[in-house]
């Protein structure tokens, strides 16, 4: 029994007192105003490694952040936790590290859903974090390389992106990271200045799809 089925189908143990203090200071820190433009902002590339694909099976390996500021990509402002048997002080570090910065994904369906369902087994709460999913966002900012969702490593050959490591949640959120790069610099000569104007053209693309 790993530790994910081991917290679901039993008591949860006291969280360790460092993590407990990460957490509750997540908890009542302030939001980051989604109004400021992109070069005032601080935004979150999030990942993760898991065993596989499918969410009902697979399980948590490690989680991956790189964070972006005032439009500045630097690989050393990074995270990487691996998960152990307890992965409490993994998830504890990665919310001090994201704090209230947009968290970015690529592909929310896997790793939002599978980061939430963790930090509910665990922590028995979810993040409400400010989520943006670059798998809905590149095409609408780069409709002339791809119109629908595609794979990260399609992205990665359209700008010719490179990393240390495929299918490794750092290396791949250093990918993602170079590809909110390109997301950002796109947005900002289009018009869409601030994360708001990113959420609304993620939230606009999926009610396109829906109402197909």
């Amino acid at each position: 029994m790993n530790w994910l089925s081991r917290f679901v189908s039993g008591a949860r143990p006291e969280l360790p007192a460092a993590a407990a203090e990460k957490i509750a200071r997540w908890q009542q820190g302030e939001r980051t105003d989604p109004a400021l433009p992109h070069f005032e902002s601080r935004y979150v590339v999030v990942n993760t490694e898991a065993t596989g694909l499918d969410l009902e099976k697979d399980r948590l390996l490690a989680v991956a952040a790189i964070a972006i500021e005032g439009l500045s990509l630097k690989p050393a402002n990074a995270l990487y936790r691996p998960l152990d048997d307890d992965p409490a002080e993994a998830l504890a570090d990665l919310l001090d590290f994201a704090g209230h910065a947009p968290w970015v994904v690529f592909n929310a369906s896997f790793n939002r859903k599978l980061l939430e369902r963790v930090f509910e087994a665990r922590c028995d709460f979810e993040p409400e974090a400010t989520w943006m999913d670059l798998q809905w966002l590149m095409p609408g900012l780069y409709p002339e390389l791809h119109t629908d969702q595609v794979r990260l490593a399609d992205w990665m050959d359209a700008f010719g992106v490179e990393t240390f490591q495929r299918h490794h949640a750092l290396g791949d959120a250093y990918a993602i990271a170079q590809l909110l790069m390109a997301a950002l610099g796109r947005a900002h000569a289009t018009g869409a200045i601030n994360a708001r104007s990113l959420i609304e053209i993620e939230r606009s693309r999926r009610w396109s799809r829906r109402a197909v």
